[in-house]
C-alpha cells in the first residue's frame, strides 16, 4: 500500500474501533486510536505474514503486550483476512473468540496477552528462539508507555541486547497516559530515549500519528541491535473529544457521541483517500 492508502486504512480501522466499542458498550478505545497508525502500517504493510497461512514457520511474529488495546488488534486481524469482518460484531459476548485481550485462539494471534509488562519478555524469547532455529523471520512487539513501570521490560531490554537480537523491533505507544493519568505523574518515566539507549537498544523517536514516519521506522535496518520505536502519539487520536484525556483509556461514547465521533472519523477517511 501507498502512504495515502494506508492512512485512509487507518481512518477505516478507526471507524471499526469505535464501531466495536459502542456496539459492545466496552473496550480500551483511547489506547485504540492512539495505536491506530502503528498497527496500519504492520499489517498492512509491514508484517511478512500471509493470512492464508497463519503458521508459517518463516513469517514475522507480532505480540500486542498492551494486550488490552484488543479491539484495533481485530480490527485489523479481520480486515487483513484473518477471520471474517462479520465476527467482529460478535466482540464481547457470551461465548465469542473475540474477548477483551488478544487470545490465540483467534488466527493471527500467536500469544494470549494483557498482564502488562510481559509481552515484550515474549518478544523477546521468540526472537531469540527463532535465530536458534535459523529462522528468517521478525519480532515486532507493541508496547504501552503505563506498562514500563513493570520492572520485567527492563529485564527484557538488558536480555535482548545482550543477545544482539536484531532480528526484534519494540514499539512504545507514548501517549503519556494510562488508566489513573499521566504517566509522569503515576512513575516518571523520562529521559525514556536515554535509558533504552543506555541499555544498548538502537533508539529513534517519532510521530506514532504520522504514517510516513511510522513506516520509515518500521523497515529501518538495526543490524546487531534491537531496535527501540518511541512513537510519540495522542491518545483518542482521530476523536477530537477524547484526545489526550486520561478518562477515555476505557470507556464507550453515548449515543451523540457516537455519531459525531462518526461523522469527524468519516470526514478524516475522505480527506486521507
Amino acid at each position: 500500500m501507498t502512504i495515502d492508502e494506508l492512512k485512509e486504512k487507518a481512518a477505516e480501522i478507526r471507524e471499526t474501533v469505535l464501531d466495536i466499542v459502542y456496539r459492545a458498550k466496552a473496550g480500551h478505545i483511547g489506547g485504540d486510536l492512539s495505536a491506530a497508525d502503528i498497527m496500519t502500517a504492520l499489517f498492512f504493510s509491514v508484517l511478512r505474514a500471509d493470512p492464508k497461512h497463519p503458521e508459517d514457520p518463516e513469517r514475522d511474529r507480532f505480540v500486542l503486550s498492551k494486550g488490552h488495546a484488543a479491539e484495533v488488534y481485530y480490527a485489523c486481524l479481520a480486515k487483513r483476512g484473518y477471520f471474517p469482518e462479520s465476527e467482529l460484531a460478535e466482540y464481547g459476548r457470551p461465548g465469542s473468540r473475540l474477548i477483551g485481550h488478544p487470545t490465540n485462539k483467534v488466527p493471527g494471534i500467536e500469544i494470549n496477552t494483557g498482564a502488562l509488562g510481559h509481552g515484550l519478555s515474549i518478544a523477546t524469547g521468540m526472537a531469540l528462539g527463532m535465530r536458534m532455529q535459523g529462522r528468517r523471520g521478525r519480532v515486532f512487539v507493541l508496547c504501552g508507555d503505563g506498562e514500563q513501570a513493570e520492572g520485567s521490560n527492563w529485564e527484557a531490554l538488558m536480555a535482548a541486547s545482550s543477545y544482539g537480537l536484531d532480528n526484534l523491533t519494540a514499539i512504545l505507544d507514548r501517549n503519556h497516559l494510562q488508566i489513573s493519568g499521566n504517566t509522569e505523574d503515576v512513575m516518571k518515566l523520562e529521559p525514556l530515549a536515554d535509558k533504552y539507549r543506555a541499555f544498548g537498544w538502537n533508539t529513534v523517536e517519532i510521530d506514532g500519528n504520522d504514517m510516513e514516519a511510522v513506516v520509515r521506522a518500521l523497515t529501518m535496518e538495526h543490524e546487531g541491535s534491537p531496535l527501540m520505536i518511541i512513537a510519540h502519539t495522542v491518545k483518542g487520536k482521530g476523536i477530537s473529544e477524547m484526545e489526550n484525556i486520561a478518562s477515555w483509556h476505557h470507556g464507550v461514547p453515548d449515543e451523540d457521541l457516537y455519531l459525531r465521533a462518526r461523522a469527524e472519523l468519516a470526514s478524516q477517511r475522505r480527506k486521507d483517500g
